[in-house]
């Protein structure tokens, strides 16, 4: 099944007289301001030309430039010069006019030929002098000019080519389209058969209230049992909601099966009752990315029962997670969402949209799901509203009074409080570990997660107050850069993820977003959720849960890719086989049954071959997760050809000898 492509990016149309500069050696010089640029990709606004129609000087780190092109990352540009082009020339930057701008990351240039980097900036900052290019590419079809951020912040900032210009002979290159994917839907449709997904071990505290819904897919109505249970909890045997308290500490090891019509399945379920929780990466939606200000006590109620309806549920999805703007403002463009901050009491109120909390965690739990709030430890939260400074105990009650299950706490105004930085280790990490200390003291199990940018790098100490924390900057809506923050989080942060403690990168951002189809292609989409389930990060799926179609559905909620997400070895891939020129690699995840899944990556605009090599000889099965197909048994290495911007998830186990007649 083929469904139309959503995530295209939108093309400006400028339409220029193409100008030939005066001749250099043995070829006339082309300009590429001169060139069609209505073709060129970029994350806002249309490409600025410098020169014959915008007398404005180019300056990058004050040397000016009389002609080139400016571009806002991320950008990319195909060429087709047919063969018939001998040098490519520019002065690259960060242009000065970026100045103004308060958030800025660096830049990386880059030059592709017929799928082959050719030259490559290296990280640029802003007043770093232009780094100067000048590439023979004689014989070369198709050049990209890209530039990429080569941190993990997006920006509106402005890059320069420079005095960009051809030398060919022959006819004169010609901007073309990027090549488009097809939404294609790899995984195949559940089977009628009941088959049970999601976490094999599941963490709680004692005397704790206990709720867990099996995830399980399969024609309904579903016949559930367990045997083994621990003293206190109870099933109920239609819905696959377990509830209760678990009253002794232990691991208990439960046998859950799921029946109907079409056929039975089994498989065994650890509880471990202590102190640690999220022994697997949460899985849920949260609000933000799509609803923003406009969140409602009615939007999170419909979140819920379509979570219920659409699948997610049955694949391990649990948390429904409102963001910022749930409470009162003292100021906001909408007047029901301003009011008193707290109450002659002291607690926090919500606004007029959310006119019964304990109501709407309710309704979420009787669905089998888990509600999570937002709160800051500053004075108000990113957006304005009422927020813990003061009150951090009481909050804790209260959310837990309120019966949330989840709290994100975000840095915002907390500089308010400590003062203009640079900050100490302990200003940092202190208003985490209290919050995390008053959650633990409430008699209701709710997870943790501290936003605060990997400040203090987080991932060293976050498992000690909570159980995930934000590694950097938000993807925001320039969620270009999902590749390399993924990258970064594997090579240097990886090896502090483990079971009750998780990097996070940010939300799931696919489909359809605040009021738009999200920027990415198809392939991207599936690489998204690729990588993420990769680095066992948590799983928040932030689109928009009302328009959701089949394509994003099948990415979403494909249980074979969430069981790499959810194995309870808990570890993150790891980066091996860097192939920088044609910027490939592989990512290595250990599984707890001594199977690895692995993720052949391309960061390229153009496919290429990736390799995953293995020793000792032995022969493997090698496993497509998205397809959920056998590929074959392979003696010491697997190949494939990796789409542009993709990534190939397999699984590889040792391959069964077959036994002797």
């Amino acid at each position: 099944m083929k469904l139309l492509n959503l995530c295209l990016f939108p093309f400006f149309l400028i339409f220029l007289v193409p100008v030939v500069a005066p001749a250099q050696g043995s070829g006339k010089t082309v300009l590429l301001s001169s060139l069609d640029l209505s073709n060129m990709k970029q994350s806002n606004g249309r490409p600025r030309i410098y020169g014959a129609s915008d007398k404005t000087p180019m300056t990058i780190a004050g040397k000016t430039f009389t002609n080139g092109v400016g571009t806002r990352i991320k950008s990319a540009l195909w060429i087709d010069l047919a063969g018939k082009a001998e040098r490519f020339r520019a002065s690259v930057g960060i242009d000065d006019d970026t100045g103004h701008i308060v958030f800025y990351t660096k830049h990386n240039f880059k030059v592709i030929g017929d799928g082959r980097k050719l030259w490559e900036s290296g990280p640029m900052d802003f007043h770093d002098p232009a780094r100067n290019i000048d590439l023979d590419i004689r014989g070369i079809r198709t050049l990209v000019l890209t530039v990429q951020n080569a941190g993990d912040l997006g920006s509106y900032v402005q890059t320069d080519w420079a005095e960009a210009r051809f030398v060919v002979n022959g006819a004169d290159p010609v901007t073309i389209a990027a090549p488009v994917d097809e939404a294609v839907i790899l995984t195949p449709a559940p089977a009628a058969s009941p088959r049970i997904n999601g976490p094999q071990i599941y963490g709680c505290r004692p005397g704790s209230p206990f709720l867990f819904r099996i995830p399980a897919t399969g024609n309904r109505p579903i016949h559930f049992s367990a045997t083994g249970l621990p003293a206190g909890l109870k099933l109920d045997n239609a819905t696959g909601i377990i509830t209760g308290k678990v009253l002794k500490r232990g691991d208990y090891t439960v046998l859950i099966k799921a029946q109907n019509t079409s056929g039975t399945d089994g498989r065994l379920f650890r509880i471990s009752c202590g102190d640690k929780l999220a022994l697997t990466p949460p899985m849920g939606w949260n609000d933000w990315y799509t609803h923003f200000g406009n969140i409602t006590d009615q939007k999170m109620r419909q979140a819920a029962d379509l979570m219920q309806r659409n699948g997610m549920a049955d694949v391990g999805y649990q948390y429904i997670n409102v963001d910022d703007c749930w409470m009162n403002a003292e100021s906001t463009g909408d007047k029901g969402r301003v009011g008193p901050l707290r109450n002659a009491a002291g607690d926090i109120q919500p606004n007029s949209y959310f006119p019964d909390m304990k109501g709407m965690t309710d309704y979420i739990h009787e669905r089998g799901l888990k509600a999570g709030i937002y709160s800051s430890p500053g004075p108000t939260t990113c957006g304005g509203y009422g927020a813990s400074a003061g009150h951090e105990a009481q909050d804790a009650r209260q959310f837990a009074n309120w019966g949330f299950d989840f709290l994100k706490y975000d840095w915002c105004s907390y500089g308010e409080v400590v003062g203009r930085g640079p900050y100490t280790s302990a200003q940092m990490q202190k208003p985490f570990r209290d919050m995390g200390k008053y959650l633990r003291e409430q008699k209701r199990d709710m997870l943790f997660n501290l936003c605060q940018y990997g400040m203090d790098s987080v991932w060293k100490w976050g498992a000690e107050a909570g159980q995930s924390w934000r590694t950097g900057a938000d993807l925001g809506l320039d969620i270009d850069i999902f590749y390399d923050v993924a990258i970064k989080n594997a090579m240097d942060y990886g090896s502090w993820s483990k079971p009750g403690g998780w990097n996070d990168p940010d939300y799931l951002q696919i489909g359809f977003l605040s009021n738009a189809p999200c920027k990415l292609s198809p392939t991207e989409q599936y690489s998204f959720m690729s990588l993420w389930c990769l680095l066992a990060s948590p799983l928040f799926y932030s689109g928009d849960m009302a328009k959701l179609d089949d394509f994003t559905l099948n990415i979403l909620t494909n249980p074979e890719v969430i069981a790499v997400n959810q194995d309870p070895l808990g570890k993150s891939a790891r980066v091996i086989d860097v192939d920088s020129v044609h910027e490939t690699l592989v990512m290595v995840k250990e599984m707890e049954d001594g199977s690895k899944a692995v993720g052949l990556c391309n960061q390229g605009l153009f496919p290429a071959v990736v390799k995953y090599k293995w020793t000792g000889g032995k022969a493997s099965a090698v496993r497509d997760l998205w397809r959920q197909k056998d590929l074959g048994v392979f003696e010491n290495e697997f190949s494939v050809t990796v789409p542009a911007r993709g990534v190939v998830l397999v699984r590889v186990s040792q391959a069964k000898t077959k036994k002797k007649s």
